[in-house]
């Protein structure tokens, strides 16, 4: 198996890994840290769709998609942190002033997870940031240790998958997801 890693620019492939079953759904998206809350609630059904292929042909793109072949099998949302919710956290704090890029969401298809595909994203993650003039870039993974973690809850990464691709322990926050810690990892891209 050979995993490629490309901007998120195919709608279709978005929506596979991270759009509703039943299109008229009031789910995710992965835009609840993308855009500001006022918004988020007020994007309704297909609405929500419709922002997100918006977001697809802008530039740049929401983030990063792993294929396996010509199938869709990951996801990795990836943008500035200024045009985040992160931007105006209390519980996630700023490391410095360095216009970082945030790294919140991982998502890998059922029938493909213990493949290393989240780390192909991770790393596909990073190379978008920095080919697009990044200093650093930022993940707020869970600080679980060896702790077992809700799948459905798990869309943060973990703390050690991101040691493993370079990143290094910044900051503690006050932000808990599923029970565990969420920690800022960086990985410095200059």
């Amino acid at each position: 198996m050979v995993i490629k890693v490309r901007p998120a620019s195919a709608y279709e492939d978005v929506r596979t890994l991270v759009g509703p079953k039943t299109p008229g759904a009031n789910v995710c998206w992965c835009l609840s840290y993308r855009i500001p809350s006022k918004l988020n609630n007020e994007l309704r059904g297909p609405a929500r769709g419709e922002y997100v292929a918006e977001l697809c042909r802008a530039d740049p793109p929401p983030g990063v998609i792993a294929y396996d072949g010509d199938e869709a099998v990951g996801w990795a949302a990836v943008a500035p942190r200024a045009d985040t919710s992160f931007a105006r956290s209390r519980k996630i704090p700023y490391v410095d002033d360095l216009p970082v890029w945030s790294l919140w969401c991982l998502r890998v298809r059922p029938g493909h997870r213990k493949q290393g595909i989240s780390h192909a994203l991770i790393a596909g993650a990073v190379a978008f940031a920095r080919d697009r003039g990044a200093p650093a870039i930022e993940a707020y993974p869970l600080d679980n240790g060896d702790a077992r973690v809700d799948l459905t809850m798990a869309y943060a990464g973990i703390r050690k998958n991101f040691e493993r691709a370079g990143f290094t322990h910044a900051a503690d926050t006050t932000s808990v997801l599923a029970g565990h810690p969420r920690v800022v990892m960086r990985l410095d891209l200059r």
